[in-house]
């Protein structure tokens, strides 16, 4: 799809050069890399590249969005997870919200993923469906669900009802791929988030078939963690998890 708007400062890709380890970094619904570069820059000074992939219809206007298909994120994060195979030996996925949705679709595209990093993941919000809302073409913002006072997401103001049944049915399949995912996973769970029930991350625990899982509570942040208050704790958590799978990691 061809984008009407430019891209919004803080919405671009990011690329952070660094070993043979690679970590694509994908951002929410409705959102922009501006909520997880922090984390990307973290797993850079840790040594690993970095890659984080504008979602197609993100970051530009809603307009965009309502004109972007959940076969457009997911084209993105694979056209992603390729770009860092082209230098990396291995690659993790670390997604926040719908980032971490797609974080799944790609360790079940790619089952040599070596490990995944969701953070408050979307896989279940019924009442997200577009038969549960107003019948209008654009709902009121999502975005910027953070504790941590004087900290803003760099998000839409509005959200495309269009795009409510995208996320629903990439929601569907990814649920229904969980069992046949084998990947290690980390999944940071906030305890109170007013945007994914912390229920999504649970199911996603019980129904991921990966031998190596943890779940990981966040007691300060609310649904963008990755720029609340437990944001140093996501990023020391993965970075450690990355290591202790990484051959080559150095310490």
């Amino acid at each position: 799809m061809k984008e009407q708007y430019p891209v919004m400062k803080g919405a671009e890709p990011f690329y952070f050069e660094g070993d043979k380890t690679g970590v694509l970094v994908v951002h929410g619904f409705t959102g922009s890399t501006q909520s997880v570069r922090s984390l990307g820059e973290s797993f850079n000074q840790a040594g690993f590249t970095v890659f984080g992939p504008r979602l197609r219809g993100h970051g530009t206007h809603y307009e965009d969005m309502e004109r972007s298909t959940y076969i457009d994120w997911c084209e993105t994060v694979e056209e992603g997870y390729h770009f860092l195979k082209e230098t990396c030996d291995d690659i993790y996925i670390a997604g926040l919200s719908m980032g971490g949705t797609l974080s799944l679709h790609l360790a079940d595209q790619y089952p040599q993923t070596k490990g995944i990093i969701l953070i408050n993941a979307a896989i279940n919000i019924p009442e997200m469906s577009p038969e549960e809302v107003p019948a209008v073409r654009f709902l009121d913002a999502i975005g910027s669900d953070i504790k941590k006072e004087n900290v803003e997401e760099l998000a839409y103001e509005k959200t495309p009802v269009k795009s409510l049944g995208e996320i629903q049915q990439l929601m569907k399949e990814t649920r229904q791929k969980l069992p046949q995912i084998e990947v290690p996973a980390r999944i940071f769970v906030s305890e109170v988030d007013h945007v994914v029930p912390p229920e999504n991350s649970s199911y996603i625990y019980d129904h991921l078939a990966s031998e190596d899982k943890r779940l990981i509570s966040m007691e300060e942040s609310y649904h963008v963690a990755t720029l609340d208050n437990d944001k140093e704790k996501i990023a020391l958590e993965s970075i450690a998890f990355i290591n202790g799978l990484t051959s080559s990691a150095t310490v």
